[in-house]
Order: C-alpha cells, then sequence, then structure tokens
C-alpha cells in the first residue's frame, strides 16, 4: 500500500512537473521579444568597465535581477489571488509598454543619435580620467542595469502571469518561480559570455597557430555584429509579442485579422497573423510615443 501510495504520488508529481514545463515554455515564448531586449541591454551596461570588472559586474546585476523577481513574483500572485480581474488590463498594459519602448528606441536612434555618440564620448574620456573614481562609474552602471531589468522582469513576470492565470495559485507559483529563475540564470549566463567574448577572441588572435588566429579574428570581427543583431531582432520581437498581447485582448481586431486570412492557404493563415500582431504593435508604439512623450516633457518643465 505504501509503496502504491509512493508511485502515486511520484506519478502526481511527474504530471505537474510535465505541466510546469509546458506552462514555462508557452510563457517564455510569448515573453521572448523582453528577453531580446533584456540580453541586448544588459551586455550594453558592462561597456566602459575594465575587463577584469565584467564579470563581477555581471554576477552583481543578475543578484539585484534575482532580488527583483523575488519583489515581482509575490506581488504577481497577490494580485491572481486577490484581484484576479486585474491580470488582464496589466498584461495589456504590459503589451502597450512593449510596443511604446520598441517604437521610442527606433525613435531616439534617428533623432537622438548625436546625443548619444556624445554621451559614449563623454564617458570614454571620463574612463581615461585617473581622476575619476571607476568605482562609483561601477556602481551606477550596476544601480542602472537593476533598474532596468526591474522593468523588463515586470513586464515578463506579467506575460507569464497572463499565461497561467486560468491555472491553480499552486501551479502560477511553480511556473512564475521556474521561468524567474530560468531567465535569470539564461540571460545573465549568456551577459557573461558576450561581454567575454571579445576577450575569447584576442586569446585567440594572439595564438601561434594560424586556424586559432583566423577563428580570433572572426570572433572579434562578429561579436559587435551580434550585439547590434541583438537590439535589432529584440525590437522587432517586442512589436510582435506587445502586438500579439494588444491584438488578443481587443477581440474586434482579433476577429478581423482572422477573418481576413480566412481564404488563404494554411503557410499565410500561419505568417499573416504574426505580422499583422507586428504592424499593429508598431502603430500603436507610434501612437503612445506621440501622446506620451510631449505630456513626459511637460511634466518634467513644469517640475523643474
Amino acid at each position: 500500500m505504501a509503496a502504491s501510495s509512493l508511485l502515486v504520488l511520484i506519478d502526481d508529481i511527474a504530471t505537474v512537473l510535465d505541466d510546469v514545463a509546458l506552462m514555462t515554455k508557452a510563457a517564455t515564448k510569448k515573453t521572448a521579444g523582453v528577453l531580446g531586449d533584456d540580453l541586448a541591454l544588459n551586455a550594453q551596461q558592462v561597456t566602459g568597465v575594465k575587463p577584469a570588472r565584467e564579470l563581477p559586474v555581471v554576477w552583481a546585476v543578475a543578484k539585484g535581477s534575482m532580488l527583483n523577481k523575488a519583489i515581482l513574483v509575490p506581488g504577481a500572485l497577490a494580485i491572481s489571488f486577490f484581484v484576479p480581474w486585474l491580470v488582464i488590463p496589466l498584461l495589456m498594459l504590459g503589451g502597450a509598454f512593449l510596443c511604446f519602448e520598441g517604437f521610442e528606441k527606433i525613435a531616439h536612434r534617428f533623432l537622438h543619435r548625436q546625443e548619444d555618440e556624445q554621451h559614449k564620448e563623454e564617458l570614454r574620456n571620463a574612463l581615461k580620467n585617473p581622476e575619476v573614481d571607476l568605482k562609483a562609474v561601477e556602481q551606477d552602471k550596476i544601480k542602472g542595469a537593476i533598474r532596468t531589468d526591474f522593468i523588463l522582469s515586470a513586464e515578463i513576470i506579467a506575460i507569464t502571469l497572463g499565461t497561467v492565470s486560468s491555472q491553480s495559485i499552486g501551479m502560477q507559483f511553480m511556473v512564475l518561480t521556474v521561468v524567474a529563475v530560468m531567465i535569470t540564470i539564461g540571460v545573465y549566463g549568456l551577459v557573461a559570455g558576450i561581454v567575454k567574448l571579445d576577450d575569447g577572441g584576442l586569446y585567440l588572435s594572439q595564438k601561434e597557430s594560424p586556424f586559432a588566429r583566423r577563428v580570433g579574428e572572426g570572433i572579434l570581427w562578429f561579436a559587435p555584429w551580434m550585439m547590434k543583431a541583438l537590439s535589432v531582432l529584440g525590437t522587432i520581437a517586442m512589436f510582435l509579442v506587445g502586438g500579439g498581447i494588444l491584438t488578443h485582448g481587443l477581440p474586434p481586431v482579433y476577429e478581423a485579422i482572422h477573418h481576413f486570412v480566412e481564404g488563404f492557404g494554411s503557410v499565410a493563415q500561419a505568417v499573416i497573423p504574426v505580422l499583422a500582431d507586428g504592424l499593429f504593435g508598431v502603430v500603436a508604439g507610434a501612437f503612445l510615443v506621440a501622446v506620451i512623450t510631449p505630456l513626459t516633457k511637460l511634466w518634467k518643465a513644469r517640475s523643474a
């Protein structure tokens, strides 16, 4: 009897873990846009830090990220338990924020390129100055990265919660916890690898072997392009994910898209809704930037 009970318990645990794995897979798929942006942003945060301090900085930000999620996960569960009707509005808000952030990145890149270059030049000059407190610069970078991580983690948790909102509170806790841990380890593990990629390339490029030198030179050429690609793909995914959340939350828009593709083939029926979600995300992002940016400037002017 005891053995049978144990087998049943093990089977139940395996079933629960299988459900958690499926839910986690669905949740992480939906958070792809935020993950791409999170990865690119956090890798960029350690630029300007001395090579010997890159990994300690990444570790410090990773610990801050885990603390962020330790705050956000219980908060999300409390919302799901006490005010479950708030999950969908929060999810829509997260989707809108993704679209806003994606379009703001594009607008900023074209409208403030000179300011960005000037800021980078000032940072490079400051780091060369022996009077500059490099510890203070490092701490500022860590705090800035943790603040950025909090916003992105909140988006990830909100999207994940929306995916599992119909499940039991225990299942929600397990999925949110697994996603939080996986994302933190995955993102910051990759960030650590990315920021040390150029060091590995430099090491190989100084070897005697011609093959090793070629590989090292290839890595040195590839690393900056990979960072740019991550940033671009992250931005595209933000529109796709954010737009998808918004269209699913607006039944008339969702029905119009799927009614439009009814006469097409199976491939088109799979591709067109995704492209429509992305286009809707771009339009929504442009609208939000056009509305929020002037209001933000007005608020800053009044507060000054």
